[in-house]
């Protein structure tokens, strides 16, 4: 798998708290795609996620949160984590998107918000972002204030919002760039759209933007009956 050599030397620990067995099977699978990450515990309720945090206050670093939990009320789970595992990351997945859930999980210092059903190639992205960010932290002793804003744009999504253009929202944008970026040829906007599970003229708005931004190419391929088609690509070390 893509990374694996990388992440050998370090697995961080995720915990799964979902109420719906098979999306935590399907959430816990894919977190185990990637080499430098292992679920070491999940719960099905707020009740049992305290519990389980109280007992193994160290033994996560990461943990995936649904917001809507049968016996838990809005993010009221996310502050008491806090208070029990300040070192502990959180990653919120719901099916809601409310802007008010976004925004106070942010203000509570999420790492990441996960709209169901998970994209794969979304999780990976969060993934990735998590290694980078640790890894930066571990490495470097000193700082300077353009490796500070790389790492709070990939912590805190809503910094690059405000610079973003109207209809292209940082999520999105992540898994549009991890899509190309494990394509191995260039991919029409159809070829993206299936490949994220968005529509065809989402991911050709995205398709232009990385293309404005000079963060992708884009060249014409003629087949053999109708127009051509636009193909893109990352540009090397995108």
């Amino acid at each position: 798998m893509k990374g694996e050599n990388r992440h050998q030397s370090r697995r961080y620990r995720v915990l799964i708290v979902e109420d719906d067995f098979r999306i935590a099977r399907i959430n816990q699978a894919m977190v185990e795609q990637h080499a430098a990450f292992e679920v070491v515990g999940s719960c099905r309720d707020g009740r049992q996620a305290l519990a389980w945090l109280q007992q193994h206050p160290h033994d996560a670093d990461l943990a995936l949160f649904d917001v809507y939990l049968p016996d838990v009320e809005g993010l009221s789970l996310l502050w008491e984590a806090r208070r029990i595992c300040r070192h502990l990351d959180i990653v919120m997945v719901t099916a809601a998107k409310e802007v008010d859930t976004v925004e106070e999980a942010l203000r509570a210092g999420v790492f990441d918000f996960l709209i169901k059903p998970v994209q794969a190639v979304r999780m990976q992205a969060m993934l990735d972002r998590y290694v980078q960010r640790r890894n930066m932290g571990r490495l470097r002793r000193e700082i300077s204030q353009e490796q500070l804003d790389e790492v709070l744009t990939s912590a805190l999504p809503e910094i690059r919002a405000r610079t973003l253009p109207k209809g292209v929202d940082p999520l999105s944008l992540d898994t549009f760039l991890q899509a190309l970026s494990q394509a191995n040829e260039a991919l029409t906007a159809s070829d993206l759209a299936e490949r994220t599970g968005t529509s065809r003229s989402t991911a050709r708005r995205y398709l232009e933007y990385l293309v404005g931004t000079g963060q992708a190419v884009v060249a014409p391929a003629y087949g053999e009956v109708g127009r051509p088609q636009r193909l893109y690509q990352l540009k090397p070390n995108q």
